[in-house]
């Protein structure tokens, strides 16, 4: 029996994952994957099942804490947004050598468009780096169906495969039809755990054992039912449509064009490519994200052939793909613009009225005031809204954790007073570290550690670190003395000010805590709770 649901492309993966028996999924929030997580957290399935659903610290941990699921015999799922996979990266190319266990699937969510991100970048890359499968569903029927398939994969290739989705297919909905019950969650005794220990000759006899798996890995994707030929009764351009890419050609109804080629699994499926290329005078090549496809399009047909993409102007060069732009790379128009929102009014970006890190920005502001040279180092979180007016404080954001250790290297060159200021969550995801580097070298920076008690930015979740900053600074050595803990109201803006002056005036590494419950969260629990009580 089946039944059939509207789901989010995110709650199709995750629903997709327990039907394929999964015993545990490992992530830290960061959109737009945070719901695949968050539904499993939810489903009464998980807890039937005592499927593992705790968020992690961050994505490295949430790596190598699947990888120990999958050495141990269960089937194990890793959500992360794009970014996420520069931090698990180490992880995630050694599991490749050392290979897995029971099945382990890579789900990395891209960001065309940088909708909530830093960049652009393209985690296709990084699965054909470590040399593993690639699937790339359409839309979130294929969500759902790929989700068994690619734990199947995973424990027949014993190897990791990496599951790369963007925003659109992420947020947005479709009818799914999925299983009424689960596939039981099994166990996998390992055959042998020796090549589990990456030593350099054993590391080296792995590798030899990944690229004799090549030419199987690309035979499984030639054969893929996810990867489709059609041949259309026009002569003419050929496409060749990627993951979502697909939904926006069909939907432009292609004409004059000879055949369509549908990637949703890789390696590229290299025959199917010749076949469309002999009955097409050129193609077009439709993908969400970089020029990953296009680039090895043109080395397996050769330079002369003409393809035409992203790289050649045909579709943008940068942002994620939509009905339109397709449309003109098809020759076509449509008569409304999707683009077109002149009539609709900018709303930048703010924080939220009653917000702890407005007043950690009003009294940083302040005393940055008073000194000529005085810069702020900001980090991935709400609170780099800072940036923005009324306060515009930040310096800088770059990457999670970044704040600490900038204003580290910055206080190296000379600059004075050099301030970081980092989130709860952001702190124990990657923050630790460069604060220790700062102990070690006794730098001269004051770090502002705004703690409002949860991972805000991403709707709430569980951070790390709470009620355990004060205990981690002092044990990573900072002076107790200058670890010090401030509640930000607008009544103690006083003391927040001089204590800011006392510990800029300090010559080493100092931390203050401003610690005031989200706004978001504070509301929900209250409203929860005035529920509970009718």
């Amino acid at each position: 029996m089946k039944d059939k649901k509207l789901l989010l492309g995110d709650e199709a993966i995750a629903i997709g994952a327990l039907h394929a028996g999964l015993s545990g999924v490992y992530a830290y929030p960061g959109t737009p994957s945070t719901e695949i997580t968050e539904f499993i957290q939810n489903h009464p399935l998980s807890k039937e099942r005592n499927i593992h659903s705790r968020w992690c610290t961050n994505e490295k941990t949430a790596m190598e804490a699947a990888l120990g699921m999958s050495y141990a015999g269960k089937r194990a799922l890793v959500c992360m947004k794009h970014v996420g996979m520069n931090v698990c990266a180490d992880a995630f190319v050694n599991s490749a050598i050392t290979g897995v266990n029971g099945g382990l699937v890579v789900l990395v969510a891209d960001d065309p468009s940088m909708h909530s991100s830093q960049n652009e970048q393209d985690s296709r890359f990084y699965g054909k780096f470590a040399m593993i499968p690639i699937f790339e569903p359409t839309n979130q029927q294929e969500c759902y169906d790929i989700m068994n398939i690619a734990f199947q994969t995973s424990e027949a290739l014993k190897l990791p495969v990496l599951l790369r989705i963007v925003t659109r297919l992420a947020h947005s909905r479709a009818d799914v039809t999925v299983e009424q019950e689960a596939a039981p969650m099994n166990t996998l005794n390992p055959d042998n755990d020796k090549h589990w220990v990456l030593l350099p000759a054993i590391a080296r006899k792995q590798y030899l054992v990944l690229i004799s798996k090549q030419d199987h890995i690309r035979k499984i994707a030639e054969e893929s039912p996810f990867n489709r030929f059609e041949k259309l009764n026009g002569k003419g351009m050929g496409i060749i449509a990627c993951g979502i890419g697909y939904n926006y050609v069909k939907e432009c109804d292609p004409e004059g064009v000879s055949a369509i080629l549908k990637v949703s699994q890789y390696p590229l499926p290299e025959k199917q490519i010749k076949q469309l290329a002999a009955i097409s005078d050129k193609v077009l090549i439709v993908e969400d994200g970089q020029p990953f496809v296009e680039e090895q399009i043109k080395a397996i047909l050769g330079p002369d052939y003409p393809i035409v993409g992203r790289l050649t102007g045909d579709l943008p060069r940068t942002g994620e793909l939509n009905p339109d732009n397709v449309a003109k790379a098809l020759g076509k128009a449509f008569e409304t613009a999707y683009n077109d929102v002149h009539e609709v009014v900018g709303r930048p970006p703010a924080l939220c009225q009653g917000c702890g890190h407005r007043d950690v920005y009003k009294a940083l502001n302040e005393v940055a005031a008073e000194y000529p040279d005085a810069r702020i180092f900001g980090d991935i979180g709400c609170y780099t809204l800072g940036a923005l007016p009324p306060f515009q404080s930040i310096a800088s954001c770059v990457d999670m954790g970044a704040s600490i250790t900038m204003a580290k290297g910055a206080a190296d060159a000379g600059l004075y007073p050099a301030i970081a200021i980092i989130g709860d969550s952001t702190f124990t995801h990657s923050g630790m570290t460069g604060l220790l580097d700062a102990v070690n070298e006794n730098a001269n920076i004051t770090v502002v550690i705004s703690d409002n008690l949860t991972t805000a930015m991403t709707g709430g979740q569980d951070s790390a670190g709470t009620n355990k900053f004060e205990a981690i600074c002092i044990g990573l050595g900072v002076p107790k003395e200058h670890v010090r803990v401030v509640v930000p109201l607008q009544k103690n803006m006083p003391e927040i000010i001089n204590i800011l002056r006392e510990e800029i005036n300090y010559k080493g590494v100092s931390v203050i805590i401003p610690r005031r419950e989200c706004m978001q969260t504070l509301g929900r629990k209250l409203r929860k709770a005035k529920a509970q009580q009718k």
